[in-house]
């Protein structure tokens, strides 16, 4: 039975969602990092916000966890490298706070333009400052929009219904996407040129940063407002604060915090010109209900029926619902298993084509499949189709995928390649009917065999007799023939032959076949992560 435990204070409506679903649930917001550390052995799954830190320490003592969850947004309080590396899928319910964000980010928006926050402490210190206190209109302004993700075209909706140009920067958004919801996509640094105001909705990684800088505060227009719903960090706090002193911004709101809780003495709190709140953009009601029942169900689906949804670092498993696709990475994982134990020397890059309409739908998976294939053989830590690809990457080995629409002879065909310091060894794989794998060729033979049990290969020069001095030598040991199969580049020349047997393959045995005469490469085969 699985064991769930909640770190943080998600709504308990999550707990019971996952108790109704028959799992063992320790609800304990608040928990002490050190009896974190203690029980976090126990589960298979945890739920947290942004209050626990789970770091690589943390993940280290994880030796049953399966799936961390993230009810919000943002993953930075999650080392999801380390997670990775463990093969801990990370979600998070990135849909769930959309809109309380967005009408945070115009909450700000509006109590910033119209001095809300310093006009409500006057009033309550029995001051009448009406002149004190001119904002300016939202009408006929500008507003760049620094990502246009859900929440930035929520915002962008709702600032046009305020009578506002906008305009957003998102490399990944399309002109003419970006023109169906009445948004002008321009280039960052257009950004900064036409926009009185400027709000961010990007992530927080090495390419946002401390986005707005010293330098990038230079681009802006006389006056620019700055606002932050995003993330801590992406607006530098102390440049923020010396533009807003020298008189290039006008004014700032921010929500989020380079370090949270923060040091209330840094001069941002302090400044009569800045908004701040204490991260609220997901806090109301709705939203924090939302995202604990989304992330609750995303990790039932996950347990109950192998559907990833969410997934920050395993996105490419959700191909894995596809029922044609499945075959595919049965096949894949066990074509890098096959290359793996033929292969000599140092694998240097592993070459994927796929061919056929269907591989094209699968996101990386069939990558993922063949690197733990190639790796159970290889590495010595457990390895998933969530840590493959990162393992084989650190070991030095190259990782390239091809696609092609169509192949002369299958509706849909695997090719992988092996290149290493000592060669090459190419095997291609097909599904015939709704499961039934195959590979159907290795290196320039075209053969036929079913991938699984164990086996011999060996190449020989194609002269009668090799295969019945093979076979007399499995007789012997009371080794069963389950199948052969037979390839050769032409007549007289050297064949292939693979011989699929009832038992283990010993190490003696593949030094006999490598006496007989004309036998030049022996492998024995394993089809098993054991």
């Amino acid at each position: 039975m699985k064991r769930v435990l909640i770190s943080d204070a998600v709504d308990r409506k999550a707990a019971d969602l996952f108790i109704n679903a028959g799992y063992i649930v320790r609800y304990a917001p608040g928990i002490s990092k050190e009896e974190l550390n203690k029980i976090i052995h126990d589960f298979h799954a945890l739920v947290v916000r942004s209050e626990t830190k789970v770091d690589e320490a943390l993940i280290e003592k994880m030796h049953n966890m399966e799936v961390i969850g993230r009810a919000g947004t943002g993953v930075d309080n999650i080392d999801v490298e380390a997670a990775t590396r463990k093969g801990i899928v990370v979600m998070n319910t990135p849909g769930g706070n959309t809109i309380s964000t967005a009408e945070h980010a115009m909450s700000l928006m509006l109590s910033m333009c119209r001095n809300i926050p310093q006009a409500d402490a006057s009033i309550k210190a029995g001051r009448w400052d009406r002149k004190l206190y001119k904002g300016s209109e939202l009408h006929g302004k500008t507003l760049g929009v620094i990502g246009m993700g859900k929440i930035g075209r929520e915002v962008a909706a709702r600032a046009r219904g305020f009578g506002m140009e906008v305009v957003g920067y998102d490399p990944l958004l399309t002109p003419e996407a970006s023109a169906r919801i009445g948004v002008k996509l321009v280039e960052l640094d257009e950004i900064y040129n036409l926009s009185d105001i400027i709000t961010v909705h990007v992530p927080l990684d090495d390419t946002t940063k401390h986005l707005i800088n010293k330098v990038t505060l230079t681009k802006c227009k006389p006056g620019v407002k700055i606002i932050n719903c995003a993330r801590g960090g992406i607006v530098n706090e102390s440049d923020l604060v010396d533009a807003i002193n020298e008189g290039k911004v006008s004014g700032a709101a921010l929500d989020v915090y380079e370090k949270e809780p923060p040091d209330f003495s840094h001069p941002v709190f302090h400044n009569p010109k800045i908004v701040t709140t204490p991260h609220l953009g997901a806090s109301t009601e709705e939203a924090q209900e939302k995202v604990a029942l989304q992330i609750a169900e995303q990790i039932i689906s996950y347990f109950s029926s192998n559907i990833i949804d969410g997934a920050v670092n395993a996105s490419s498993l959700q191909a894995l619902s596809n029922a044609r696709l499945s075959p595919y990475v049965r096949l894949a994982e066990s074509m890098g298993m096959f290359l793996a134990q033929i292969s000599e020397g140092k694998i240097k890059k592993i070459r994927i084509n796929h061919y056929g309409e269907l591989l094209a739908e699968s996101n990386g998976l069939i990558a993922s499949a063949a690197a733990r294939g190639f790796l159970c053989k290889r590495q010595g830590e457990p390895v998933n189709l969530i840590n493959s690809v990162l393992f084989a990457r650190e070991a030095g080995i190259e990782i390239e995928e091809i696609y092609s629409i169509s192949h002369p002879d299958y509706t849909n065909l695997l090719y992988i390649e092996f290149h290493s310091d000592k060669g090459l060894n190419t095997a291609g794989g097909a599904v015939f009917g709704n499961s039934a794998l195959r590979i159907v060729s290795v290196n320039e033979y075209r053969i036929e065999f079913v991938p699984q049990g164990e086996m011999i290969v060996y190449t020989n020069v194609d002269k009668p007799g090799r295969l019945a001095t093979v076979s007399s030598l499995l007789a012997k040991r009371n080794i069963n023939v389950a199948g052969i199969s037979l390839g050769r580049t032409g007549m007289g020349e050297e064949a292939l032959t693979v011989v699929c047997i009832d038992g283990e393959v010993e190490k003696s045995l593949t030094g006999e076949i490598s006496g007989i005469d004309g036998v030049k490469r022996v492998y024995p085969v394993k089809f098993s992560y054991e």
